[in-house]
């Protein structure tokens, strides 16, 4: 965790959300986790989940996973990794790979940009789509 993130103020709502965030690796959505989380908070509001997750993110105490025309996703492990989408059920799932650190470099040779940084996603059928034989076009 970076400075930025150590100097957020960990509230116990905040602790909370994170606990249930580090719980799975589903890449629950805000209203996923509103719903985990008032398990033990029972008088939390979905708004307030969901600004602790947008604060969380902002200062890198969290993944928020964005592509276009999709929910938002949220990720406790906060290493640069990538991810895989099933175009089925919108299942969102890590690729144990390495990070391909030459992309980076590339990037910003063929642009001139200073690339800060990449989000990789790719997107297939999970196995459960698969079985199911359930095609790829639903977008969550």
């Amino acid at each position: 965790m970076d400075t930025q993130a150590n100097m957020m103020r960990l509230t116990t709502q905040r602790q909370i959300i994170l606990e249930e965030l580090s719980k799975v690796k589903t890449h629950p959505t805000a209203s996923e986790l509103y719903d985990m989380v008032r398990k033990r908070l029972p008088r939390i509001g979905l708004g307030t989940v969901y600004r602790n997750l947008e604060l969380m993110a902002e200062n890198g105490m969290i993944l928020k996973l964005e592509v276009g025309g999709t929910q938002k996703r949220f990720d406790a492990t906060t290493d640069t990794h990538y991810h895989i989408r099933c175009s089925g059920c919108g299942r969102v799932d890590d690729i144990d790979t390495p990070v391909v650190d030459d992309l980076v470099r590339e990037a910003a040779e063929a642009t001139s940009y200073e690339v800060l940084g990449h989000h990789v996603e790719f997107s297939g059928r999970c196995p459960s789509c698969l079985k199911k034989g359930r095609k790829g076009d639903r977008v969550q």
